[in-house]
Formats: C-alpha cells, sequence, structure tokens
C-alpha cells in the first residue's frame, strides 16, 4: 500500500515511478526526503491541467521565477498566494476547495497558503478555516498551516491566544500541538514573537492545559515552547516547570520539563 512506504533516504534513491506519481499529484510524499524532491513547478503544471485550468501557470511561475531565494518553503508559499490571487479574480472558490482535499500534500499546503494569505478574512475567520489544515494526517501540511498564519497570530497576540486556548481541549492530538506549535516565543523558520520572549507568561493560558497531555507530539511542542522562552526568561521557565513538577508529577510532565530545561542545564 502506497501510504505504509518509509520513503527513500537520499532523494536519488527515490524510485523513478514513485516521483512521477508525486509529481503528478497522485500520492503523499512518505518522508521529507520525497517532501523536498518534489518538483512544484511540475506538479502545479500537472495538477492546471488536470482541472482545465494551464491559464493560471504563466503568472504563477514568473511570481516563482522573481524570488531572490528559492526554497522549497518560499515557492509553496508563492504559488499558495498566486492560486489565492488568480482564484479571487475569476471567483474561482471550486477550484479551491479542490486544493484543499486534495491527495497530494504539497498541493494541500498552498491550500494552507490561500488561507493565511488571505486578506478579506479575519484573525478568526483564518484560524477557524486553517482548523482543518492542523488537523491533516500528513506532517508537512501541519508544519505549514501554523506558518501561514503566524503573522496573524503575532500581531492579534491576545485574541489568538484567547482562541487557540479553545483548541487545547480538542481530542484532536494534532489541534492541540497547533495551539502551542503555532505561538512558540522563537519557532522555526519563523519570526519570533517578541511579546512572548519578553513575557512567556502570556502563554500559559494554551500551556497550562497541555503541561501533562497524553500525546509525546503535544509534550514536544510545548517543552520547546518552554525552551524556547528560556533563552530569554530561564527564571520564569525554571519556576513553572518546578510548579508543574509539584501539582502533576506524571512521567508525561517531566518529560516536557526535561525538554524545557535542556538549553538551561547545558
Amino acid at each position: 500500500m502506497t501510504e505504509k512506504r518509509k520513503g527513500a533516504r537520499s532523494i536519488k534513491d527515490i524510485p523513478q515511478d514513485i516521483l512521477e506519481q508525486l509529481n503528478r499529484g497522485e500520492i503523499e510524499t512518505a518522508n521529507l526526503t520525497e517532501w523536498l524532491a518534489v518538483d512544484q513547478r511540475l506538479l502545479l503544471e500537472n495538477l492546471l491541467q488536470q482541472n482545465n485550468r494551464i491559464e493560471y501557470l504563466k503568472p504563477v511561475l514568473e511570481n516563482v521565477d522573481q524570488l531572490k531565494k528559492q526554497t522549497v518553503n518560499t515557492i509553496n508559499k508563492t504559488i499558495g498566494i498566486g492560486l489565492l490571487h488568480l482564484a479571487a479574480k475569476n471567483n474561482d472558490d471550486e477550484f479551491l476547495w479542490k486544493l484543499s482535499t486534495h491527495t497530494s500534500d504539497l498541493i494541500r499546503c498552498w491550500a494552507a497558503y490561500t488561507i493565511g494569505g488571505n486578506n478579506e478574512l479575519n484573525l478568526k475567520e483564518k484560524l477557524d478555516k486553517i482548523q482543518v489544515f492542523a488537523s491533516d494526517s500528513h506532517f508537512g501540511v501541519r508544519e505549514i498551516c501554523w506558518m501561514t498564519v503566524r503573522p496573524d497570530i503575532s500581531k492579534n497576540l491576545d485574541e489568538s491566544l484567547s482562541i487557540l486556548s479553545e483548541w487545547t481541549r480538542y481530542d484532536n492530538e494534532n489541534v492541540r500541538r497547533f495551539a502551542s506549535e503555532s505561538t512558540r516565543p522563537r519557532g522555526v523558520w519563523c519570526e519570533h514573537i517578541d511579546a512572548l520572549k519578553q513575557n512567556p507568561g502570556l502563554g500559559l493560558e494554551i500551556l497550562e492545559p497541555l503541561r501533562s497531555d497524553s500525546s509525546r507530539y503535544v509534550q514536544d511542542s510545548v517543552g520547546n515552547w518552554l525552551n524556547d522562552a528560556s533563552k530569554s526568561q530561564p527564571e520564569f521557565v525554571i519556576e513553572i516547570c518546578d510548579e508543574w513538577l509539584r501539582e502533576s508529577p506524571t512521567k508525561e510532565t517531566r518529560y516536557i520539563v526535561k525538554k524545557a530545561l535542556r538549553t538551561i542545564k547545558k
């Protein structure tokens, strides 16, 4: 079965038929190596041909060609925003819906950018619409989707923390993890949130409900959140970790605390 594939360890080892299926959008990537190997220009061309939207190709590729720095992430974002503008211009909501439910994880990543980059939506609308991507079964879509709304979260921090604190109660561990990961003070591949670096206590309404979370995926994110905070406010993190260990001395909390204090303990 395709979804059980482990995926090659290096790009040169990816079988040709798998690469062709990835570039046609017929299967998901199995790991980061495959994710990096997909030719997004070719994938876009195939997608547009399959959906009779080939006239969208040239303007989007022109934007990609103008990028100073071409990485998987910058190309991903540029294609997503480009498709958003073209679909908006042509009242083509049907096409955007097809992107969001596509088999290809990279195409669903483009769809996530059509939410994050849509200036017609307010913060709550963006977060409501991004939640389906936050709960996606694919790691790549989950990572990209929080990045697409991170600038909005940063700009509207109080409202974001209030909305996302509700997400910590969801049964779906991926949604809970989004609440923590999207608000990390330093984050990965993204701009820092200065307010949280200076005053990480603002994030406690998200962290507290997750301090003994059953999911290792969530535990890692909470530990990393506090580790981020420890680089600018070490005393705060030490205090919180001590308090958590006193109040909920579970193996889950101990794991989070160990991860949170790793920079301080170095």
